[in-house]
Parts: structure tokens; C-alpha cells; sequence
């Protein structure tokens, strides 16, 4: 049985021993799938960059209990080893409650916790520390043991370990201090793999001091797959058939495609927020996605019948993101020509008149959407969204999870003729200790937001990307005109 790499709180360590333990998966030979409990992107890229294959978010409250058990059957087990990385503080969910939680998605799926405790500052109090989670509850969790983070010397690691043996809870290690254990970060969290040039150096150290500080005769065992084979069916086929259908509302006046439909999808530097299930849900519904690099100034790929626009770090590349003005022309020509577009957190900020960076220096966007974006508030926490009308992606009536994580806020400006104002309002956000409010755009064929969804949790999405798609006339290879900007 595989365990929860949970911690008291955030900043812990969680993810440097799941990165460890990962490393010596790898160093062994042993296939290892990794899982992130809770809306997270930055430690799951870096998480699967090192285990070799996606790590997968395990979300009751973005996807219900069905799909994580799925989910976690699945990938699990077509493993050698699996490990899954808990969210912030072991019982902390939405709002107050454990709701979503670590805690709750140990539960769920029936694994033991081992904690990672920050201990530089502490002796005898981590027994009560530790015990208070150990009891604490509901959910009632099986506590495995403790590795320490940032033990201070020999005679440190001997008191605490005193302590855990006072109230009968295993030492399975320590994290010691060392710099490869330094993952640096920066507004929304750790600095992606492509930015840690040194990753495979890292990688080798990590698996060394995982051998000679860690307890890996207990550990081992605490990564095993899923008992018995995968149950029932891929978990992306079991997705779609839970959509029920939808009557046509459009008759398409496109050329019918010989093959998949293409989909552009952003992806660089500026945009590499999402799941690994939206592609794959993506492909199951017949289209074909497509990178794209808007930071690059690549044009839109020609014949693509739909545009997604992806969360990720655009105030970080405001700048070279408005000199790549073929990739803004040809995405305005797209917006014209009735291409679906969707847009989520940083995909939102491309498609505002300016974006303002770190320094407060403002630069053009695309232009579609009447706001500029500044550095602001932080926004943080799951939503419940109530659609006011049927667009591109949701209908009137239904209602969706998702979650909000960004420090850049807009600023309404007046509508200009060109602009795609008439779909502002796309839905009522409603969140604990947040007001109520309207927020997004939609129009039959935009879907723009700051909500992050994940799709596995609103299947009918893809499925409505995908009609979509075939209803609209393909972007012409020759669609862009582009004169390069003067001065």
C-alpha cells in the first residue's frame, strides 16, 4: 500500500522528501507515478519531470471522490511505485474545514500519512505537536511516521527522536541541510523544471542523501502500487460517458477534416498552467491539440479550429509577449473570424488591452477584452461557479468547481467597437470569506476567466470544445497580415 506525504503546514518539505523519494525510484530502475493532492501545477511538473511520467492531481473538490479513486487505481497501477504528495497542512480544505484535505483524500483511498515535520526550532514539543495530528480528526488518520526537515545537529536529531519514541510514532528519516534541498520560488510557487538547469544533477544528489538519511527499509514498502490490477476503465473513457447529450445548436458551415481536428494550445514559458487530462480528454473527443508559443511570436497553426489559452506566468514576459505581435494579430484574426477561444487566469491576461509587469511598466496585449492587469490582491481558494447564460463551454443552470490562485487583478475599461465586450458576465463566483460576484466573458464562441477548472470534474467541456470546433471554419493559412511594430 502506498502512503500521503502530508506536513502541519505549507513550506514543510513535503515536496522536497516526495522529490527525494521519486529520485531513488528512478536511481533503482523502479517506474514510479507520482500524485499531488489538491489545484496545484508548479510541484507536479517538477514531480513528473523527475518520476519520468505525468503526475496526476488527485481533487475531491474539483473532481468528486469517483474520479480520484479512478484516477488513483489507475496510474497507480500500471506503476512499480507510487507516492502521493499531500496539499498545504494535512487537514486543511476549503475554507475551515478538512473538506478536500489531505487528510480527507487519505481517507478516501485508504492510505497511511507519514508527516514531514519542519523541526529547527523545537524538541520535546514535536511529540505534542505530532500527536495532536496523529488524533486529530474527522477524518481519523493511520500515521506511518515522521521524517524531519532542517535537524540542526546530531544531539537536535537525538531529542526529537526522543520525543517520537515517547508517544510510540516511527523516525523514518531526515531531510538533511544541504543546497540541492534549496528549490527556489518565486509569487505563485517553485520555479518549473525547464528553469532548474541543473535538475538531473539534483536528481543524482537527491537519491544519494534519500540513501543515507533516510529510513528507505520502512519508506520502501510505503510507495507499493495498488493492490490487484487497474479496476474497471480508463478513467478518460469512464469521463465521457458520464456526459449526457446535448442537442445540436449549430449547423456547421466548415470544411469537413480528413482527420483530428486541430487545437492550438498554448505552451512556453508564459503558458504551462494545466492538467494532464484536458489534452487527453481533448484527443478522446476526436481533436488534436496543438503547441503553440505565443512568447515566441509563432502565428496561429493554420486549419486550427479552436484556441486554448492556459494559466501560466505572462507578467513575467510582458514584454516579449507584446513584441510578438504575429502571434497577437493572428489571434485577434482568429477572435474575428469566430474561432473558439478559451482563456483561463494568465490566457486571460493575452487577451486584455495591457498588461502591466513586476516594475509597473505597461505593455499591449491582444486587445480583444476591455481591461488592463495590474500586480494587485492575492485572489486564493475554490469557487463555486453559477453560469448566468449559455456559452461556449457552460449553460445556464448548471453548477461548477473550480479554484482562483492569482495576484494580478483587472481594471475595467470602456468597450471599443472591435473589442468582444457584449459577453461580459460569464458567471457568479461564490467562495468561503469571499464575496459574491460577477466575473468572466463568454460569447458563443470565448470563454474567458480567472477560474482554473479541471476538466475531469466537467466532462461535458471538451465534449462542447470539440462541437465547437467542428462547427467552425478553419483559420486560412494566409489569415495573419503582419508588419512588424515600428520604433
Amino acid at each position: 500500500m502506498s502512503c500521503l506525504i502530508a506536513a502541519p503546514c505549507s513550506g514543510s518539505g513535503k515536496t522536497l522528501l516526495s522529490l527525494t523519494l521519486a529520485a531513488v525510484a528512478r536511481a533503482r530502475g523502479k517506474s514510479i507515478q507520482p500524485f499531488k493532492v489538491g489545484p496545484d501545477y508548479l510541484d507536479p511538473q517538477l514531480l513528473g519531470a523527475v518520476a519520468g511520467r505525468p503526475c496526476r492531481n488527485l481533487d475531491p473538490l474539483l473532481c468528486g471522490e469517483e474520479w480520484v479513486r479512478r484516477c488513483y487505481r489507475w496510474h497507480g497501477g500500471r506503476a512499480g511505485r507510487v507516492l502521493v504528495e499531500g496539499v498545504m497542512g494535512l487537514f486543511d480544505g476549503r475554507g475551515s474545514g478538512s473538506e478536500g484535505s489531505s487528510a480527507a483524500v487519505a481517507d478516501l483511498l485508504g492510505l497511511p500519512v507519514v508527516l514531514v515535520v519542519e523541526a529547527s526550532r523545537q524538541a520535546g514539543s514535536l511529540a505534542a505537536l505530532v500527536r495532536g495530528f496523529r488524533d486529530h480528526g474527522p477524518p481519523r488518520v493511520t500515521l506511518a511516521g515522521v521524517v524531519l526537515n532542517r535537524v540542526g545537529s546530531d544531539r537536535h536529531h537525538r531529542l526529537l527522536a526522543e520525543a517520537l519514541e515517547a508517544i510510540a510514532v516511527p523516525l523514518l528519516g531526515v531531510l538533511p541541510s544541504h543546497p540541492s534541498l534549496e528549490l527556489p520560488s518565486r509569487h505563485l510557487g517553485l520555479l518549473t523544471p525547464g528553469e532548474l538547469g541543473d535538475l538531473g544533477e539534483r536528481q543524482r544528489i537527491w537519491a544519494r542523501l534519500a540513501e543515507e538519511h533516510l529510513d528507505l527499509d520502512r519508506l520502501w514498502p510505503l510507495l507499493a502500487p495498488p493492490a490487484g490490477p487497474p479496476e474497471g476503465q480508463d478513467p478518460i473513457r469512464w469521463c465521457l460517458g458520464q456526459v449526457a447529450p446535448e442537442p445540436p445548436t449549430t449547423v456547421s458551415t466548415a470544411t469537413p477534416a480528413p482527420g483530428p481536428l486541430p487545437v492550438a494550445i498554448a505552451s512556453d514559458a508564459a503558458f504551462h498552467f494545466r492538467y494532464p487530462e484536458a489534452q487527453e480528454l481533448l484527443s478522446a473527443c476526436g481533436l488534436r491539440p496543438v503547441p503553440w508559443s505565443p512568447l515566441t511570436d509563432e502565428p496561429l497553426p493554420a486549419d486550427c479550429r479552436a484556441v486554448l489559452l492556459p494559466g501560466g506566468y505572462p507578467e513575467l514576459h510582458a514584454s516579449q509577449l507584446a513584441a510578438a505581435r504575429r502571434s497577437l494579430e493572428s489571434l485577434g484574426t482568429a477572435a474575428r473570424a469566430g474561432v473558439p477561444i478559451v482563456a483561463e487566469c494568465g490566457g486571460l491576461l493575452l487577451l486584455g488591452r495591457e498588461l502591466e509587469d513586476g516594475d509597473g511598466n505597461r505593455h499591449p496585449m491582444a486587445g480583444l477584452l476591455p481591461f488592463s492587469a495590474r500586480r494587485g490582491a492575492l485572489s486564493l481558494g475554490y469557487r463555486q461557479a453559477l453560469p448566468g447564460a449559455d456559452g461556449l463551454l457552460v449553460r445556464r443552470g448548471e453548477v461548477l468547481s473550480g479554484h482562483e490562485f492569482h495576484r494580478w487583478q483587472l481594471v475595467a475599461q470602456p468597450p471599443l467597437a472591435d473589442e468582444l465586450a457584449a459577453g461580459e458576465g460569464l458567471w457568479q463566483l461564490e467562495g468561503w470569506g469571499t464575496p459574491a460576484r460577477i466575473e468572466g466573458w463568454t460569447t458563443r464562441t470565448v470563454h474567458a476567466s480567472w477560474l482554473h477548472l479541471h476538466w475531469a470534474g466537467c466532462p461535458a467541456i471538451p465534449s462542447r470544445v470539440a462541437r465547437a470546433a467542428a462547427s467552425a471554419v478553419p483559420l486560412p493559412r494566409n489569415a495573419v497580415s503582419f508588419s512588424p511594430v515600428s520604433g
